[in-house]
This record gives structure tokens, C-alpha cells and sequence, in this order.
């Protein structure tokens, strides 16, 4: 099989979408539940390339498997927030560091100087690979997901610019 990680263009968006609302369907690691409506996607995605942000699809065989994104929060210009996603199937075989490494770059490149990610404090595997990128724990509240009227707690990783390998 052939790997790539490339920067989210048009020709991806309905890939993406398809990878998207498997990872919500999944209903454990996003806030959603299922994707929004194609048209709204697609707009989103376009908004993304032309603004140049950070979003980058890994490729399994020309096929979106997952996908990386950094984007700015809010007003704050320098604080971006990560988000990542790869099918089951493809997970372990470190397209999500490579992804995030892709992502981590471009940031920085942009003048990013922190970035942060929420993950589930269960989420074990998750955790360990953002640490091992030099993402430190800074906590978060309590029950603080509820997925099906089950609550998780979630907490904020962060890494910053002068502390990333």
C-alpha cells in the first residue's frame, strides 16, 4: 500500500467528508455524532483551502484515511487547535504522527506559538503519541463530554513552540 500525506486540496473533500462522519459515527473521540450535510462540509473545506490554513488528509492508495488540522482559536491569532482522525484500519502504522509532524510544521511556519488539543483522559493511546510529540498534560474539567447520556472527562494538552522536538 502506498502512504501520503498531503495538504487538503479540493480534489480530498469527499473523501474527507467520508473519513469525518466515520470518526464521529465512532462516537468516542469527537464532539460530533455524525458529519454535517455535504454542501455545509464542502463549504467548510473550500474556506479552508483558501485561507490557507493548516489541514492536511493522510492517503492510503489515492483513498483519505485521515486527516490533521490546526486551526487558529478565535481571536487569538497565535493559538491553534489540533485535531486529528484516521480510520481504524490505518491506525498504528504512524500516518497520525506523521499527519500531526506535517501539521506541526506548517503551524509553526505561520507564526503559531501554541498549540492545544482535547483528548478523553481514557483515550490512553491517543495521550501517548501526543507526548511522545511533546504535548504536555494541562488538565481540564470533569465530565465534561456526554456521548449518549454517558459522561467523559476530558483534558487539554498543549505544546508550545520553544519546547517542540
Amino acid at each position: 500500500m502506498n502512504y501520503a500525506i498531503l495538504p487538503l486540496s479540493a480534489a480530498h473533500f469527499s473523501g474527507l467528508h467520508q473519513v469525518f462522519d466515520a470518526a464521529c459515527k465512532e462516537e468516542s473521540f469527537l464532539f460530533f455524532l455524525q458529519a454535517p450535510p455535504i454542501e455545509q462540509t464542502f463549504r467548510y473545506y473550500q474556506n479552508m483551502v483558501d485561507r490557507d490554513y493548516v489541514y492536511f488528509v493522510a492517503l492510503c492508495d489515492e483513498t483519505v484515511v485521515g486527516w490533521c488540522d490546526i486551526l487558529p482559536q478565535g481571536d487569538a491569532a497565535h493559538v491553534g487547535v489540533l485535531s486529528v482522525a484516521l480510520l481504524p484500519q490505518v491506525q498504528g502504522l504512524g500516518l497520525g504522527r506523521a499527519l500531526m509532524l506535517a501539521a506541526l510544521a506548517k503551524a509553526w511556519q505561520q507564526g503559531f506559538i501554541r498549540i492545544e488539543l482535547t483528548v478523553r483522559v481514557d483515550n490512553n493511546k491517543a495521550q501517548a503519541l501526543y507526548q511522545q510529540l511533546g504535548f504536555v498534560n494541562e488538565g481540564g474539567p470533569q465530565q465534561d463530554l456526554c456521548i449518549r447520556g454517558q459522561y467523559f472527562t476530558t483534558q487539554t494538552m498543549v505544546l508550545l513552540a520553544h519546547s517542540a522536538l
